[in-house]
């Protein structure tokens, strides 16, 4: 068998367990039955997207290479300091559901990232605008990723969403991939993404949708309507990995690390759900509204 095959399932198995044992509240319970109230299921989940955003920030870095100006010191320090922000209203307080004024810009500046990503490339040739552009489209997503569970250190409980989200993500990815590779002709975007095409994109929608059915019948206690959840994912799943794939083309980069072997880095494995979340987050503000 091709040792790099080998060595992508072990550690694209690694990846998943690590992930799941996260976001599922039976990570939390398999690890206390070995080592008895060693942790929480809320720890786990805060302590994995805290890696993930550390990881990510620093890829970013890289693919955007910054020169010595004052910018290539400033980034990090912003960064911490506004993911920092995001962790003390979660992790202390919880997520109110409330409309709040700096949460709908933050959801605003992540729309104008992408736009100036594919629209206006050379503005982030600056290290100014590396500079930005890297805070929001890091810290922001994951900052708000830290809102999507319901999670309590008092009561002892947390929620399954940030599970369902990545499983939708997945079938979402893998629909698309197959429904394309069988079926693909049209190309949705051959500059930026050769493989991806309109019938594999209508595929993952499709699919996708018929497992958030399932999803929503069978699983209760998740916030909002997962049908809708499911369709926000089969759309913007495919953007994420568009804006990603973008970034590195921008920037003559193949992948975005190497921390995951075989798979590339955190930034390869994450463009999804870095577009998902926030806009998963925004439905269940306005679902709770209207």
């Amino acid at each position: 068998m091709d040792k790099n095959l080998i060595q992508r399932t072990i550690s694209g198995l690694v990846y998943i367990i690590v992930l799941m044992a996260c976001v599922h509240p039976l990570g939390a319970e398999t690890i206390n039955k070995v080592f008895p109230d060693s942790v929480k299921q809320y720890q786990l989940y805060f302590g994995l997207i805290a890696f993930l955003f550390i990881m990510g920030l620093w890829e970013c870095f890289r693919i955007m290479k910054f020169s010595n100006g004052y910018e290539r010191w400033v980034v990090f320090p912003l960064a911490l300091f506004v993911f920092y922000l995001f962790t003390k209203r979660y992790f202390n307080h919880g997520f109110y559901f409330d409309f709040r004024l700096t949460e709908i810009l933050a959801l605003s500046l992540i729309l104008i990232a992408v736009i100036t990503l594919f629209k206006y490339t050379n503005e982030l040739y600056f290290d100014s605008g590396k500079l930005i552009f890297t805070v929001i489209y890091i810290a922001l997503p994951f900052g708000f990723a830290l809102g999507l569970p319901k999670y309590s250190a008092m009561q002892n409980y947390f929620t399954q969403e940030v599970f369902y989200l990545f499983i939708l993500i997945w079938s979402s990815d893998t629909f698309a991939y197959l429904t394309g590779k069988f079926f693909g002709k049209h190309k949705m975007s051959p500059k930026i993404s050769p493989k991806k095409t309109w019938e594999g994109f209508a595929g993952g929608v499709i699919l996708t949708l018929i497992l958030a059915f399932f999803v929503e019948k069978y699983v209760p206690n998740l916030r909002g309507n997962w049908i809708v959840v499911g369709l926000l994912i089969s759309i913007f799943a495919p953007l994420g990995d568009l804006v990603e794939s973008q970034l590195k083309r921008s920037f003559g980069v193949k992948d975005s690390g190497n921390i995951i072997p075989g798979h590339g880095g955190v930034l390869d494995r994450l463009d999804s759900f870095i577009i998902c979340a926030p806009i998963v987050y925004l439905y269940f503000i306005l679902e709770k509204i209207i």
